[in-house]
């Protein structure tokens, strides 16, 4: 093949894309549709809680046009990060849906499903084999973290998604992937080069987030070639630059010259972006260096308690004046009325947006002004109840705080909900973030295959 042609529907399954756009994306005659379909960036709560940050009725629209489509053309459809984390209960959902559609539609395909979801014994098995390094900045862990995690994933690279390309799959639906692989397993299977194949995924990911205007809501196109990749949005209302393509090159790392993934990472020292015409973009140079041994990336999430919030406004300048000795006070109120009775161990925060609400975490930020604030009250604890009653009571004291030159009395907060409370149930932190080395990346992820003929499944 001189050319392979991938088509990038939305930057996360669920998003959408125009019914125009996909369109023309399939009069280009794509080799593949492909599509990632989670993030860690909505945080630790969806792996944790097995649930999906994507409204099913979003993700059955999209994969209900996707998976026709890709039947009609006889071309595979690949969803990576199945469910938004890649667990096996986010595996799980999108399947669901998947057979939901064969049997509405009645479609005949072949399905491989890879997992990515780990057993707690074998990560503690690799890690007294020294073989579970931390991926700064996380710290070392022991075999209790292990049992304290709830899910533990890892990300899938290109080879599994190859095998199951080689044994026929039409449809692929996998755990919890390394984005840019979803994208450039069929090209790397054919023969492209895995450097400009890794880079173009990488950009394709997000669809057209990486155009100008960009939208995480519409169709992009990649052109594979020997020596680079174009890029093409498939709106008219959207154009590919220079600027966009290298700007999307290099968000979210550390590195703008290194992208490391599975097995190695992608050298953009040579990298070199062209203007080809008004609305593409050519990319060349990247290149993909080995490392001596595999390593895949491990996420895992532990339940650390329970939350309640309690968002509130304040407008009154005399406040606002002395917002941090008051949250100060009422703080150590809380903590004083709850000593007593032994309840101790509970998380209080006090969120402030319009005055650093934002920057808060990083020491020597500028500070900010503002003729009003929202402030959320969050208290996390070990239950449920325990953490309604710390927020109750930390949200009943700033409302009715005394501070000096107070001239109201009547309540210092304005609450824009009834009830003013939230309870927001369980909370999880990442507490692995680690590499796994590996000596085979294929056999580490299982794959099974499931059959449907006519929209009946057999397995």
């Amino acid at each position: 093949m001189e050319e392979m042609r991938i088509l990038s529907p939305t930057a996360i399954l669920g998003y959408g894309f125009p019914m125009e756009s996909f369109v023309e994306g399939m009069k280009r005659k794509p080799h593949v549709i492909a599509v990632d379909a989670g993030s860690s960036d909505p945080g630790p709560y969806y792996l944790g809680a097995g649930k999906s940050f994507t409204d099913r009725n979003s993700v059955k629209r999209d994969l209900e046009i996707m998976i026709p489509a890709g039947i009609e053309a006889k071309i595979p459809v690949i969803v990576g990060t199945a469910g938004g984390s890649g667990a096996r209960p986010h595996v799980e959902f999108v399947l669901d849906i998947v057979r939901e559609i064969a049997s509405e539609k009645k479609l005949s395909f072949k399905m491989a499903v890879i997992q990515s979801e780990f057993e707690k014994d074998f990560i503690k098995e690799n890690l007294r084999d020294g073989k579970v390094t931390p991926l700064a900045p996380a710290k070392p862990i022991t075999e209790k973290d292990v049992d304290d995690a709830v899910h533990i994933v890892a990300q899938i690279g290109e080879q599994p998604y190859i095998k199951a390309l080689e044994k026929g799959a039409d449809v692929i639906i996998a755990g919890r992937s390394y984005d840019p692989s979803v994208f450039a397993a069929l090209a790397i299977k054919e023969g492209f080069d895995k450097g400009l194949a890794i880079h173009l995924g990488k950009i394709l990911e997000c669809a057209a987030i990486c155009a100008l205007p960009g939208s995480g809501s519409d169709c992009m196109f990649g052109y594979l070639h020997k020596d680079d990749f174009v890029l093409e949005p498939l709106s008219p209302m959207r154009k590919c630059t220079t600027l966009s393509i290298a700007a999307h090159t290099l968000y979210e790392k550390t590195n703008p010259y290194v992208l490391p993934g599975p097995g190695g990472a992608i050298d953009l020292h040579e990298s070199k972006f062209e203007q080809i015409d008004d609305n593409k973009v050519r990319v060349s140079g990247s290149k993909f260096v080995p490392t001596e041994q595999y390593f895949v990336k491990l996420e895992g999430v532990r339940r650390v308690g329970y939350r309640t919030m309690s968002p509130a406004a304040v407008k009154d300048p005399i406040m606002i004046s002395k917002i941090d000795s008051i949250v100060k006070s009422v703080r150590e109120r809380v903590e004083n009325n709850f000593e007593k009775f032994g309840i101790t161990d509970f998380f209080l925060d006090f969120k402030i947006y319009g005055k650093k609400g934002v920057m808060a975490m990083f020491d020597g930020s500028e500070e900010s002004h503002s003729d009003e604030l929202l402030i959320i009250i969050e208290a996390v604890a070990d239950s449920q109840e325990t953490a309604n009653t710390i927020c109750s009571f930390a949200r009943s004291t700033m409302l009715h705080f005394g501070y000096e030159g107070r001239i109201s009395t009547a309540g210092n907060l304005a609450f824009p909900f009834s009830p003013s409370d939230c309870k927001m149930g369980e909370v999880f932190e990442f507490n692995i973030y680690h590499l796994l080395k590996v000596d085979d990346p294929v056999s580490l992820f299982p794959i099974c295959y499931e059959t449907f003929d006519n929209g009946i499944s057999n397995c």
